[in-house]
């Protein structure tokens, strides 16, 4: 081996300690990035986050900022109270709810008020900010960290509008997503 084959194949080598670290937990990541990871971390808010904007899409008009908007406001009232340790009763289960009912909304194509779609998204909400402050690692930035997990739901919101924008061209496709959205919050409910 060459000189310059051994400085490249030491160099590649001490990289690897890292990769045991591409985990959040080790407390080598900023609240930010923790707060990113959080809500990607779980399906549970994965497919919540997603159902929120495929409603606001359905909905149509101002349903489609005002959901989401709405969402991530109540999340930061309710992450601050996790951050703080004010633990609601029900917190896992009402995630699972959230999906449950904005899926059953969706599958029977329920148009639902704005204001009304909007507060009932801003109570599950609510929920979904008490896990993900509550679970803030103990050496994180409570600003970085909320700042994280409001971008990373954002986000996944955006995902639920655009892929219920692509999918408006079949026909009852809501339906079809409301029933997947409602069967997930079940399974995950039953597991």
């Amino acid at each position: 081996m060459t000189g310059n084959a051994k400085h490249i194949g030491l160099f590649i080598l001490t990289g690897f300690p890292t990769l045991a670290l591409a985990h959040t937990g080790h407390g080598t990541e900023s609240g930010f990035t923790a707060g990113l990871t959080h809500p990607i971390g779980g399906l549970d808010h994965i497919l919540a986050l997603v159902a929120v904007g495929f409603w606001g899409a359905h909905l149509g008009g101002s349903a489609r900022w005002q959901l989401p908007l709405a969402f991530v406001a109540a999340m930061l009232v309710g992450g601050a109270l996790g951050m703080a340790g004010i633990a609601l009763p029900g917190v896992e289960p009402m995630i699972l709810v959230s999906s449950i009912v904005i899926g059953l909304a969706l599958a029977i194509s329920g148009k639902l008020n704005t204001g009304l779609a909007a507060a009932l998204c801003a109570g599950f909400a609510i929920f979904h900010g008490v896990a993900h402050g509550a679970e803030m690692p103990v050496a994180s930035s409570a600003l970085g960290y909320a700042a994280g997990f409001a971008l990373a739901t954002a986000a996944l919101h955006v995902c639920g509008l655009a892929s219920a924008q692509v999918a408006r061209r079949v026909p009852s496709v809501h339906r079809w997503a409301g029933v997947l959205f409602a069967v997930g919050g079940l399974v995950f409910g039953l597991s």
